[in-house]
């Protein structure tokens, strides 16, 4: 998952559009015969342990490294390379090089050290991101005092990318039909899962065993130890939110101020987070709607029609583009099917900014049978240029998904159990998420993680964030991390948009700003719209 900004900003916003939808398809886990699974009860639950406050011998080397900083060839930044163990119970065994970026603090006052930046995804490039947005882009108060530092987790762009499929085999994963009508289609999704694990596990069967959440926390307490700060102060959105909350409940005693905005729950299984995710699909959906038929040029409905009425419209034409693709402009021959033109509209979802782009695309491809609108959008997504290149985005999403939690079904039998809760969260989209679930299922190596509390016992004040109809991260999961978090303050956006800093509203940037700046967390429960 990852923060979101606006279509009218930079480049990274597209890949900040395309990180945040991804994990929706993979955050799920598996059911039982009679059903969705229920939560595991909170007695049951164990809470994630820190580590030992002391360094182990084996890693001293690892924390006493000095970066050696050099030029970017983005101006006023500059890059390093930060080693971590591939893995912390053999330390011997190997090590992992990670790509760290940082841009100077320039202004007055005095200096509070590093801030790193984390977009979230899993898979989205932080290095990128900082040096696109962030390191330009966030509060002139904030860069003034703060290094702004980013660092690509294991396994994402700069950092050990994992590689698995090319461009036009991924070209035939990402066109594949994810709302199977029959047994034949139900076996060529399968087949495409099975590729793509494949492929990820013939070019990166090492590192693909530890690329978990636990392990990239880790890296991130050694490259505070090499920048020379005595806590880590952490802004991190969606998937970030969990990457972050992981490094406090780890190392509670070095956690500085943290900022969690658009927050994951720890403590759901993956099942159970994918059927949230999809009734937060669903909420956006609801609201895109609304706003939709009080516009002229809106596709779907005129004034007066229901929501309701606007899903089945959108549905309808899904259930045409999957019998009769058509053509994508000047897309280079290729055409747009149900699953691309999905994916296109589920990532407009993210911000209420790409509501008249949508329109426009459906318009096109309703009206005119011109599918290259939306095609773009769910290029954006995928991450994929013009070139038919993709970038690392999805192969490193699966590869720390799959790792972090058990799979969410074991056969496609179990997918159909669980449709009819998939369907009721979301007419529009669930059947196409609980299929897009099943990739795990055929993953190389066996998850490593499970559903656990974060509790943090003895860190400084957290600020968790929320927004109310945000579609990815749904706002009950910041209510529920900020139970867990012992020190936790849940500030709240009521409004629409995936992620709330940055994205317009005073209130929210100026409580986030007076603890970065001063220390002082808002009142707990504070909401802004």
């Amino acid at each position: 998952m990852h923060i979101r900004r606006t279509f009218r900003q930079t480049k990274a916003t597209a890949r900040a559009m395309a990180t945040a939808l991804t994990a929706a398809a993979l955050l799920v886990t598996g059911c039982s015969a009679g059903g969705l699974m229920t939560a595991t009860s909170e007695a049951e639950q164990v809470a994630l342990a820190p580590l030992p406050s002391s360094t182990p011998p084996a890693l001293a080397p690892y924390y006493g490294q000095k970066l050696a900083w050099r030029d970017c060839g983005v101006e006023g930044f500059q890059c390093a390379t930060l080693t971590a163990p591939l893995d912390y119970a053999k330390p011997g065994d190997g090590d992992v090089r990670l790509a760290v970026a940082r841009k100077k603090a320039t202004g007055k006052g005095r200096p509070l050290g590093s801030l790193l930046v984390n977009p979230g995804g899993p898979g989205g490039s932080a290095v990128g991101y900082v040096q696109q947005f962030a390191g330009f882009g966030y509060p002139a108060e904030v860069r003034a005092r703060y290094d702004m530092v980013a660092m690509d987790p294991r396994g994402v762009a700069r950092s050990e990318p994992v590689e698995c499929l090319a461009g036009q085999q991924m070209d035939a994963y990402t066109q594949t039909d994810i709302t199977p009508d029959d047994r034949g289609e139900t076996d060529a999704l399968v087949e495409q899962y099975k590729k793509f694990a494949e492929g990820c596990g013939a070019s990166s069967p090492g590192l693909l065993r530890h690329l978990s959440t636990v392990e990239a926390a880790r890296d991130m307490d050694i490259l505070r130890a090499a920048l020379g700060d005595r806590k880590l102060n952490y802004v991190g959105a969606s998937y970030g939110t969990f990457l972050g909350a992981t490094y406090a409940g780890l190392f509670p005693g070095r956690a500085g101020r943290l900022v969690l905005d658009g927050a994951m729950d720890p403590s759901l299984s993956a099942r159970q987070l994918n059927l949230e995710q999809t009734k937060g699909f669903e909420t956006a959906f609801q609201a895109f709607a609304k706003d939709c038929v009080r516009q002229a040029d809106c596709p779907l409905g005129g004034k007066g029609t229901a929501p309701d009425q606007v899903g089945d419209h959108l549905a309808a034409f899904f259930r045409k583009l999957d019998a009769h693709p058509i053509t994508a402009g000047a897309a280079g021959g290729r055409t747009l099917g149900e699953a691309l033109a999905t994916t296109g509209v589920i990532a407009a979802m993210y911000d209420e900014a790409a509501w008249p782009r949508l329109r426009e695309a459906l318009t096109s491809a309703m009206q005119r049978n011109d599918g290259a609108d939306l095609l773009a959008l769910s290029d954006a997504y995928y991450e994929r240029d013009g070139n038919g290149h993709y970038a690392n985005l999805m192969f490193a999403n699966a590869a720390v998904n799959c790792l972090d939690l058990p799979p969410a079904f074991d056969s496609p039998e179990q997918v159909e159990e669980a449709l009819p809760a998939f369907a009721e969260a979301s007419p529009v989209f669930g059947k196409g998420l609980a299929w897009a679930s099943l990739n795990c299922a055929y993953w190389p190596v066996r998850a490593t993680g499970e559903p656990h509390r974060i509790e943090a016992e003895g860190a400084d004040p957290i600020v968790v964030v929320g927004t109310t109809r945000d579609p990815a991260t749904p706002y009950p999961w910041a209510e529920s991390l900020a139970r867990q978090l012992s020190s936790a303050r849940l500030l709240t956006y009521v409004g629409d948009g995936h992620t709330a800093y940055g994205r317009g509203s005073a209130c929210i940037d100026s409580a986030i700003n007076a603890f970065l700046l001063d220390g002082a967390p808002p009142d707990d429960g504070k909401r802004c719209s």
